[in-house]
């Protein structure tokens, strides 16, 4: 049975040194995946799951995760612009504590506010047709929520490695 790390500082520590994530974006129809690399700088977006009941959703997801050799799993927490925890931030905690338990791979949240919307920008900056959005809106979503997470472990990486440097 894996944990459940709700700070993002414990779900970093219980992963191993090396080792790509797998990062969701749980939408009510679709599923976002996306990859990072083992040494967790890049996020690829990778498919779109639509969505049936949670036993084949999950073991997709975990198939992919599987075959990536994914060692932590990233859910993407839709927290409200004013920060309080509506109905889809207890669906994606309910998906979560489910997850958890037909996988040992630690899992933890990143708040994905405004992810979807900053995709759909680009995506329309990009000149993109509704039908294309449509199609990439929810990997690529889930690749920009990934790489937030990536990115505040850099920075983690190097206050940790100025602090030892001091």
């Amino acid at each position: 049975m894996a944990a459940i790390h709700p700070a993002f500082e414990d779900f970093v520590a219980a992963l191993p040194p090396i080792g790509s994530l797998i990062g969701l974006d749980l939408g009510s129809k679709t599923i976002g995946l996306a990859i990072s690399d083992p040494a967790r700088m890049v996020a690829s977006p990778i498919e779109t799951v639509m969505r049936k009941k949670f036993t084949p959703d999950a073991t997709r997801m975990l198939e992919v995760a599987a075959s990536r050799k994914c060692v932590g799993i990233l859910l993407g927490l839709p927290v409200n612009m004013d920060g309080s925890e509506g109905p889809r931030v207890q669906s994606t905690r309910a998906f979560a504590r489910s997850l958890a338990g037909i996988t040992d791979l630690p899992i933890g949240f990143w708040d994905e506010r405004l992810s979807t919307a900053a995709v759909e920008r680009m995506l329309i900056s990009f000149d993109a047709s509704r039908k294309r959005r449509d199609e990439v809106v929810d990997k690529l979503a889930a690749a920009y929520i990934l790489q937030g997470a990536l990115d505040r472990l850099a920075a983690m990486r190097r206050a940790a490695q100025s602090a030892l440097d001091t």
